[in-house]
């Protein structure tokens, strides 16, 4: 008995098509983020999944358990672990510049520690994630099937935030990588104003945005990364090569000053970290550097780091000589750590490689397509309603005759077309004024209708002038950063120097 149906096939040709197919997956479907919302799917369908949930920054927390339980049952068909790794790190002020998720409990500390379990934690949406998630019902950006084509998922958010380079992200796909480091978010406006002062509309023979910046002009305000524990990076060249060419080399450094403290003794006390640096095998790394008389003059070593912040103290003997021990500790432990930068993301679910440039433009060019499709969506909607609130403005300017055709009417079906034809009204606009409530009727409600009546008649003549003039499109991408600025920025926390011992930019 025959089952199924043979078919001879080449084995490289298949095993070729096959890993492809896999390594494709990887990459678009779990490493690497989009340009447009700086995400990987993981993280999007988290987001999205809260604010399906209502896990908003004003309602109250909920267990981190049902969040990832909601995520993998309905988004996400990868183990529970991986999703709640991920929403871990969307709420560590150490991990994020800006944390996307505001988390209750243990999500981890700097020393290494791992986050309780799911079910002892709970999460919700940070305020700026609103900024993520805004308009995603205005039908401003893709949606596609989930895993089991039960429901619909976003392909990307509307993303108002720079995300991509303010959350930074890391992954690894199959024969590619990425690593790309977290930014200041008023610095990363700064340089997306600048961008839209300087960018052209060309409208023939297609339409496109296309400008002139040079990376260097955009370094003017994006100084350099800016990472969540502070810290100091070093050689302004390296920085820029990273920003042309979307890879490099960052030195970054601890923060760590040489105090007296009686007696003749001095001691270096470190008070920030470089990015990603494990504080509690930083401490053992210096234990066993003295121990092991690598470094020496050392004579005690404490950790003093408490809520207010990381202090570790290193004690030095009298006749030590402490620049020297600190350069040391630079050189033989993580105090001093490279940051490798490969900037790699989705361009239209293509992996490329990023300058600085492109990622601000590309940006720039979803954002444009979101304010344009929620124009026409709120266009839509605004003549739909102008063209019920033109029904009741019919009503209420003949109010006894409305009410008469409807007193005589055998029955619903029959004043609905009874109004029709004696008012040439649509049936919309006659279902709308047959479930008009009695109270509308007073003076001061039908002056409601009117007020409204010319208020969507102005959104409307606003929006049409809107789409009609893609420039204004832009003011209002550059008015709402503006807003953001005002709402979420903050001062940088990474010191940038020009060289390795050159004063600060």
């Amino acid at each position: 008995m025959e089952i199924g149906k043979l078919q001879q096939t080449e084995i490289t040709g298949e095993m070729k098509k096959a890993y492809l197919d896999y390594a494709m997956s990887v990459i678009v479907s779990r490493a690497l983020p989009d340009v447009r919302d700086g995400l990987k799917p993981v993280h999007r369908r988290i987001l999205f999944a809260m604010d399906e949930l209502g896990i908003h920054h004003t309602s109250k927390y909920s267990k981190s358990a049902k969040i990832v339980g909601e995520v993998m049952g309905k988004y996400h068909p990868h183990g529970d672990m991986p999703i709640y790794d991920a929403l871990v790190r969307l709420a560590q002020d150490f991990s994020m510049r800006y944390p996307l998720i505001d988390g209750q409990g243990n999500f981890g500390s700097l020393d290494g520690d791992p986050p309780a379990a799911m079910r002892y934690t709970e999460a919700r949406l940070a305020g700026i994630t609103s900024e993520m998630l805004q308009d995603l019902d205005k039908n401003t950006v893709e949606f596609e099937e989930n895993f089991d084509a039960t429901l619909k998922e976003p392909l990307y958010l509307p993303a108002k935030l720079p995300n991509l380079l303010l959350m930074g992200s890391e992954g690894i796909a199959v024969g590619m990588a990425t690593k790309i480091p977290p930014h200041n978010l008023g610095e990363v406006i700064n340089a997306v104003t600048y961008l839209i002062d300087k960018t052209k509309i060309t409208r023939e023979p297609e339409f496109s945005l296309s400008s002139e910046v040079t990376v260097d002009e955009l370094m003017e305000y994006i100084k350099g990364p800016d990472f969540p524990t502070a810290g100091a990076i070093y050689d302004i060249a390296e920085i820029k090569n990273v920003y042309a060419t979307g890879k490099g080399r960052i030195i970054i450094r601890g923060k760590a000053e040489i105090e007296d403290i009686g007696q003749g003794k001095s001691a270096i006390v470190i008070t920030e970290l470089p990015y990603q640096v494990n504080k509690a095998l930083l401490v053992a790394r210096i234990a066993e550097l003295a121990k092991e008389k690598k470094i020496e003059g050392i004579t005690d070593l404490r950790d003093e780091s408490d809520r207010h912040g990381i202090r570790v103290v290193v004690e030095l003997k009298r006749d030590s000589t402490p620049r020297k021990i600190l350069n040391n500790l630079y050189k033989q432990t993580a105090l001093q750590t490279v940051f490798p930068a490969n900037i790699v993301a989705l361009v239209d679910r293509t992996p490329l490689t990023l300058n600085l440039k492109t990622i601000l433009e590309e940006y720039l060019k979803h954002r444009y397509i979101v304010v344009k499709r929620r124009s026409e969506f709120e266009l839509e909607q605004a003549k739909a309603r102008l063209h019920i609130l033109e029904g009741l403005k019919i009503a209420v300017d003949n109010l006894d005759a409305v009410i008469n055709t409807i007193r005589k009417s055998k029955d619903q079906e029959d004043a609905k077309q009874n109004l029709i034809t004696k008012f040439k009204l649509s049936e919309i606009q006659a279902v709308a004024i047959l479930d008009l409530q009695l109270r509308r009727l007073a003076a001061l409600e039908r002056q409601k209708i009117e007020d409204e009546y010319e208020m969507v008649k102005e959104t409307i003549a606003y929006l049409e002038d809107l789409l009609a003039h893609p420039e204004k499109i832009l003011k209002v991408i550059k008015d709402e950063l503006e807003n953001l600025k005002k709402r979420f920025a903050d001062e940088r926390r990474t010191k940038v120097y020009k060289g390795t011992k050159s004063s600060f930019l």
